[in-house]
């Protein structure tokens, strides 16, 4: 068993809502940390790269870790609203998204980085709906996109269940497909109402290369979005998520993610403290 460490974790860099480079970085010394990852195309209101944050980052010692891709036309006001328009499901913006994936690839190449996180999109739960192999054709095209560029591709989970994920990373694999792994995040299983964050961990442990630290509570309306909260106070195990990884040898980053609340550096100090008490308690 690995054990889990404070200099594994780090922070999204679209969470801090930073005005620009050395806002960003001013904010992510005020959690102490010194990792990022940098939200490399427009990530809903994130301004997206700035020019020279990669340069103003390491001043301060902190380092980009990874990247995120994101897709356009995306509505989350509902559950149902993002499953017709997440990811790379829309075939109206399937270009528009491949010719960003091509420009998002060739940033983290250029900053060295070997990991970007991506929404497939909803992925269909039966491999023989026709939007099972149309899903797995694009997100393999992304894939290549991404690995001439050195970069893995890390799928986020939430919205399907882990045995769909496992399915779908399985038809990668067929299609000769190795650069596709996983970003787990154990709030969005809550939120979409789609899984058990634990159990779905233990599926999918092999795969994982990377976690977002994010908690939830379930909604109890179905077709209605779960709440977001701090770390610590939804319905995440964190020490039995710290466990499994421990156990997995992960080796890859604890990366805070926060998407609601006003005060999202004092939320996700909050959050630091629980998750390293996590730690603390599974190293013994």
């Amino acid at each position: 068993m690995r054990k889990q460490s404070v200099e594994q974790i780090g922070v999204c860099s679209w969470s801090l809502q930073a005005t620009g480079p050395r806002d960003l970085a001013k904010k992510v010394n005020a959690l102490g940390l010194k990792k990022v990852q940098l939200g490399l195309t427009p990530h809903r209101d994130d301004p997206g790269a700035w020019d020279g944050v990669q340069e103003t980052l390491a001043e301060s010692g902190i380092e980009i870790v990874s990247g995120m891709y994101s897709t356009v036309g995306e509505d989350y006001t509902t559950p149902e609203t993002i499953r017709r328009t997440g990811g790379v499901v829309p075939d109206e913006h399937w270009e528009d998204n491949l010719e960003l994936a091509r420009i998002t690839a060739a940033k983290a190449k250029a900053m060295g980085l070997s990991g970007a996180n991506a929404h497939a999109g909803f992925l269909p739960h039966d491999p023989k709906d026709p939007d099972f192999d149309k899903l797995s054709m694009r997100v393999a095209t992304l894939a290549e996109v991404f690995g001439a560029s050195g970069v893995t591709l890390y799928l986020e989970t939430g919205q399907e269940t882990a045995q769909t994920l496992l399915a779908f990373l399985g038809e990668m694999k067929e299609r000769g497909v190795n650069n596709v792994a996983v970003n787990f995040d154990p709030a969005n299983m809550i939120l979409y109402d789609m899984d058990d964050p634990i159990e779905a961990l233990r599926v999918l442990v092999p795969h994982v290369r990377q976690v977002h630290v994010k908690d939830a509570k379930r909604t109890r309306v179905k077709g209605q979005w779960g709440e977001e909260v701090v770390v610590g106070t939804g319905e995440v195990d964190w020490v039995a998520f710290v466990r499994i990884l421990a156990e997995a040898d992960f080796t890859g980053h604890y990366i805070f993610e926060r998407e609601a609340g006003a005060d999202r550096v004092g939320d996700i100090a909050q959050g630091i403290r629980a998750l390293t008490a996590a730690m603390k308690q599974v190293a013994g």
